[in-house]
């Protein structure tokens, strides 16, 4: 199941990306992030109320919510630059740019987080920059 989701999201990062370069023409691009972070907070909390699990906001953990918060610091640095960028350069080399975080991610998550760096996992990084490199120059 966490497969579909992943490929969901991607479909919706995907269309994340089109519709905010579109979206941005002749906005500032810090206020078209505010607009855009606005609506994922009421989606976000509609889901919460839907599921009916706002009751387990007292269960979060001091270590949990300190992480989430510098999680959401880090989102919202992201949107920032990632809005600026859109605005400023074509969204076929700002995109692929933007999922260097994959290889960010699995270099981060080895050193952090423990987990396994395999042959694969480096054979990807690589091929993921490499393509990025092509894509953009």
């Amino acid at each position: 199941m966490w497969m579909i989701f992943a490929l969901l999201s991607a479909v919706f990062a995907a269309l994340t990306s089109i519709l905010a370069k579109i979206g941005i023409e002749n906005v500032n691009s810090n206020l078209a992030t505010a607009v855009r972070t606005v609506v994922v907070v009421i989606m976000a909390w509609a889901m919460v109320f839907l599921t009916n699990t706002q009751s387990g906001i007292t269960e979060i953990s001091r270590k949990s919510w300190l992480f989430l918060i510098l999680s959401g610091l880090a989102t919202g640095a992201s949107w920032m630059c990632y809005y600026k960028a859109l605005q400023m350069g074509d969204a076929s080399k700002v995109v692929p740019i933007d999922k260097l975080s994959v290889v960010i991610t699995l270099v981060l998550a080895f050193v952090f987080l423990h987990e396994q760096f395999t042959m694969k996992s480096l054979i990807g990084c690589v091929l993921i920059a490499a393509g990025t490199m092509f894509m953009v120059i």
